[in-house]
């Protein structure tokens, strides 16, 4: 066999490996969903659960259909995202079966079965509790604040506030260096280096006041924004520092607001309701003045950009010098 035919029969090899490992992909997600809703753990999907078979099937066909459509017409970085978006998907099938199967997933419907399931535990709870934060921010699809409550109706707001902050400090950092060594990579492959640092580089220094100001305000999802917060331009000294402030003064302050200020009474919602409208304000006064206050802070904290690299997951270094080498000779 002569090199051009082994090339050519590669090539071939190498297409059917691709589509056969997206139909994988595909198969396995759904076939984790499926049983995963035979266990019928939540109300709703017990009350429509041949719509979600038949649902998560046409949605998950579609997908692979779309996967050979933009394979053939070598639509490279839209074929390759479908596939990332297959990894994803069967990732959350897994969990949510695992959680289904565990029968834990019937706790997450509401604050008082999730706080006797941590009950049930006995001396073991904190730790289960602890752990339940971590997975919170990496995998579970729980907001914190229901969290945080849960462990205020066991704990009381310190012993709350404090076992929330070390799950919940140890999860952020985990997702972090995720989202730096897997989704530079990730995205890498999909758009290409090359585009890629391109435009880290066009944004580099800007995401950092913006990301600090949504950690610290309890309107955005600050889980999520951990892994997008490892794709940036940010610094490891400067996340550790900052996440360490602004999860301090969230934990903090949602466990004992949660405990101090009620929902059920006319001035604890009027007291929330100001506490929103101050928080909105704030976010439009940072939006608007961004740029002063960005210099403001990295005038303020320069040791923290010392050594930040040119670009996410590993681009070149800004402390570098870029001027070619003399060898000791004057021009």
């Amino acid at each position: 066999m002569d090199r051009e035919t082994k090339q050519k029969a590669m090539t071939v090899v190498k297409h059917v490996v691709n589509l056969l490992l997206a139909t994988v992909f595909a198969v396995v997600a759904f076939l984790f969903f499926a049983y995963g809703f035979t266990y019928k753990g939540l109300n709703f999907i017990a009350e429509h659960f041949t719509l979600l078979i038949w649902l998560s099937g046409a949605v998950i066909g579609a997908m692979l259909i779309l996967y050979y459509v933009f394979y053939f017409l070598n639509k490279q970085s839209l074929h390759r995202l479908i596939l990332c978006a297959f990894i994803c998907l069967d990732i959350f099938a897994i969990i949510f079966y695992a959680l289904s199967a565990t029968r834990i997933i019937s706790t997450l419907t509401s604050i008082d079965a999730l706080r006797d399931f941590i009950d049930d535990f006995g001396s073991t709870a904190v730790i289960i509790y602890i752990v339940l934060q971590f997975l919170q921010v990496v995998v579970l699809p729980i907001p914190g604040s229901v969290t945080v409550a849960v462990g205020v109706a066991l704990f009381g707001p310190l012993k709350s506030a404090l076992f929330s902050f070390i799950g919940i400090i140890i999860g952020s950092i985990v997702a972090f260096f995720i989202g730096r060594v897997i989704g530079y990579k990730a995205v890498c492959w999909i758009v290409g280096k090359e585009d890629l640092d391109k435009w880290l580089e066009k944004l580099k220094g800007k995401d950092y006041l913006l990301l600090s100001i949504m950690f610290l305000l309890p309107l955005f999802p600050d889980d999520v924004l951990c892994f997008v917060a490892g794709l940036s331009s940010m610094t490891t000294p400067y996340f550790l520092i900052m996440i360490t402030i602004t999860r301090l003064i969230s934990v903090f302050t949602t466990a004992y607001s949660l405990d101090i200020i009620p929902f059920t009474i006319w001035w604890g919602i009027l007291i929330w309701i100001f506490l929103i409208a101050c928080i909105v304000l704030i976010f439009w006064l940072v939006c608007k003045y961004s740029d002063k206050i960005d210099a403001f802070l990295k005038s303020k904290f320069k040791f923290l950009h010392m050594g930040e690299r040119g670009k996410s997951g590993g681009g070149k270094r800004d402390d570098v010098d870029d001027k070619p080498e003399t060898d000791g000779k004057k021009k």
